[in-house]
């Protein structure tokens, strides 16, 4: 696994929207940048940036403008914009090549994992997930956002599963709220009981240890079978696996196909466990999400309403790095190396 150099302070991070603009929203997302600024870097901004449209940018310029960021030796890491929808119309212009002579670190959350899953499955190197450029605009900071700086300079800090998340779900409500309790749901084969914060202390506890792979599974089904996906070489590569996916909009029985197509796939070949994050619409049953989830891998251990992806506060996650998740009574923790 090819790990890019991490920032020192005075570098620069290039940000470019490789999906949506951020137009709509532009006071939360200076406020973002000021964050990165007070942490020590610079920040070099491609055109399209501040766009106010679902698409930054056609895909060609998107490409073009991340491509500028590869070749531009001041730009020390690549940090998306923001999510969105429509990321995937710009792999085919980005320059494998140049990336992969001089490789830095790709960086993003939700639809920017087209680039990121790509990236690491395809050309072996790896990305973070888990927050954008724009990530930073609470008015303070979390203890989430605190660890997302440490990782931009190296610093791959234990992450423990927090107290409390913002149970809000809705965009166009601002502020943060944190008043979901967190609990953790462990699920493991061959035992009918699930155990979460109630559990007994006896109860089982699931530690398992692979390398790091996943994103926002909506994205990554859609990758399935494109010349995008390298899931092939790097479930052959790399014998032990931990999957986290971020699932933002699936539907309990679409989570249960996707997961299905992947099994038939054999992407998960000595995977150690799956860790789901919160999904982001509430009004879904979380019993509805396991049963289905335990129809379709029955044999793999997996946690349901994990510190990933899109409800805050979540985890930095490194694609590629080997991981150790922990997990009993409603509690979690990941610890990450770049071996």
């Amino acid at each position: 696994m090819i790990y890019p150099k991490f920032l020192d302070k005075g570098s620069s991070i290039g940000i470019c929207a490789p999906s949506a603009g951020v137009g709509r929203k532009l006071e939360s997302f200076d406020k973002s940048l000021a964050v990165l600024r007070d942490a020590g870097y610079d920040i070099i901004e491609t055109a399209n940036v501040r766009t106010d449209n679902v698409r930054s940018a056609d895909g060609k310029t998107r490409g073009e403008e991340f491509n500028s960021l590869l070749e531009n030796p001041d730009a020390e890491m690549i940090l998306a914009a923001s999510g969105g929808d429509y990321n995937i119309e710009m792999l085919p212009y980005i320059d494998v090549e140049l990336l992969s002579n001089y490789p830095k670190w790709i960086t993003g959350t939700s639809d920017p994992t087209n680039i990121t899953y790509y990236v690491t499955t395809k050309l072996d190197i790896a990305t973070m997930y888990g927050f954008n450029a724009g990530s930073f605009d609470w008015n303070e900071l979390h203890e989430f956002q605190h660890n997302s700086l440490k990782f931009l300079r190296g610093d791959i800090t234990k992450q423990h599963s927090f107290e409390y998340y913002d149970s809000n779900t809705d965009f166009s409500v601002s502020g943060n709220t944190l008043d979901g309790e967190v609990n953790w749901i462990l699920s493991m084969p061959g035992i009918e009981e699930i155990f979460d914060k109630s559990s007994s202390p006896d109860s089982p506890k699931l530690i398992v240890e692979g390398r790091l792979i996943g994103g926002c599974i909506d994205c990554i089904a859609k990758l399935i079978g494109t010349p995008y996906d390298g899931t092939g070489e790097f479930v052959k590569k790399y014998p032990r696996k931990i999957w986290f996916m971020d699932n933002f909009a699936m539907s309990a029985f679409d989570l249960y196909l996707t997961m299905m197509q992947m099994k038939y796939c054999g992407y998960f070949e000595g995977t150690t466990a799956i860790v789901f994050g919160r999904t982001m619409f509430p009004d879904k049953s979380d019993e509805e999400y396991i049963a289905q989830l335990r129809q379709a891998i029955p044999d793999i251990p997996f946690i349901w309403n994990a510190d990933i992806g899109h409800v805050e506060p979540c985890f930095t996650v490194i694609n590629g790095a080997y991981g150790i998740v922990t997990c009993a009574q409603g509690k979690g923790v990941l610890e990450q190396a770049l071996v």
